[in-house]
């Protein structure tokens, strides 16, 4: 029996579409079938030519939107069943959805909850340490979704990451192509792309704002003073690096973040060490010796209690992402 409603497979959509992506490009098509089925397209209409040449990103951003789905699902009461290798012919087919009937999760309304509540915050977090276990919780919300993801606890591990970081921002600085790529992101319109308000930079002396890679004439931090803060770092692996692997790991990024929500604890991603081959390469052979392709940084840290929420960035209407 078809359990997927029309009015339903709408709504978990929109809330599928809630998901982090890529410079908030949402690089995703959804097909309702006849027969109940939804399908998710990748938009390479969307993909950023210069800085995700093989849509790594592109294929993190609609795995997040992928398990948004799953999760909100399961919150409403149905089983999505995915299939993550639906024509081997069309590489843009990246996953078939088949919804069952089932009951609501018993945390439905946290999960719901999250999903609306979840932000990319960029501003400055507080100097509260996270602690090491809280890191260690985190990561246990990867398992069960093909990727892991590991703390970055030993000062020594942090620095070279935070070394990585720093030459992959440069690097990206120097390359004309993804400056002009980038800045074609930031207020691009009502519907996508990063609001103005999401990255600038911070006024003097103020210490509100981290220098982010969207702000204006950002100079990047010392790596003194981001080894001095109390910020968490966690990656998230996967053991091969395939699309079917980045699709898993933005499967886990949502599941570490959503979790992240609702534990007050604020995330950034830090995709630009991936991005750039030799910052890529560096911490494959370097950080883990071969042995795990790292997929995407996040930051981690506690946002001041009291600060006013950051309005939730725009967001395509469900019609505008519905292939015929």
């Amino acid at each position: 029996m078809n359990v997927l409603t029309q009015p339903l497979a709408h709504k978990l959509i929109d809330l599928a579409c809630r998901a982090p992506s890529v410079h908030n490009t949402q690089p995703w098509r959804w097909r309702i079938n006849s027969d109940g089925s939804i399908e998710l397209w990748a938009d390479r209409d969307r993909q950023l030519r210069v800085a995700d040449p093989e849509g790594r990103n592109l294929a993190i951003s609609c795995g997040a939107a992928l398990h948004h789905f799953v999760v909100a699902g399961r919150a409403m009461g149905v089983t999505p069943k995915v299939d993550l290798t639906p024509s081997p012919d069309d590489p843009d087919l990246l996953a078939c959805i088949q919804v069952e009937q089932g009951i609501p999760s018993r945390d439905a309304a946290d999960v719901l909850d999250a999903i609306k509540r979840r932000r990319t915050d960029r501003r400055r977090f507080t100097s509260w340490p996270v602690p090491d276990s809280r890191l260690t919780h985190l990561t246990q919300a990867a398992v069960g979704w093909g990727a892991f993801a590991i703390p970055i606890l030993e000062a020594s591990a942090r620095f070279r990451c935070e070394l990585l970081l720093t030459r992959a921002w440069v690097a990206q600085q120097a390359d004309e192509r993804f400056v002009q790529e980038q800045q074609e992101w930031i207020d691009r319109s009502a519907v996508d792309g990063v609001p103005l308000s999401h990255s600038a930079t911070r006024a003097r002396g103020s210490a509100t704002y981290r220098n982010n890679r969207f702000a204006s004439g950002s100079t990047g931090e010392s790596w003194e003073a981001l080894l001095e803060s109390s910020d968490g770092l966690i990656t998230i692996c996967t053991p091969l690096d395939d699309q079917r692997a980045w699709l898993a790991s933005g499967q886990a990024l949502s599941a570490l973040w959503l979790r992240a929500t609702r534990n007050e604890l604020s995330l950034v991603p830090l995709s630009q060490v991936v991005e750039v081959p030799e910052t890529r390469s560096a911490l494959y052979y370097d950080s883990f010796a071969g042995m795990a392709h790292a997929q995407i940084l996040l930051r981690i840290g506690w946002q001041e209690i009291g600060r006013a929420d950051l309005p939730r960035s725009p967001r395509r209407p469900v019609n505008d992402v519905l292939l015929p």
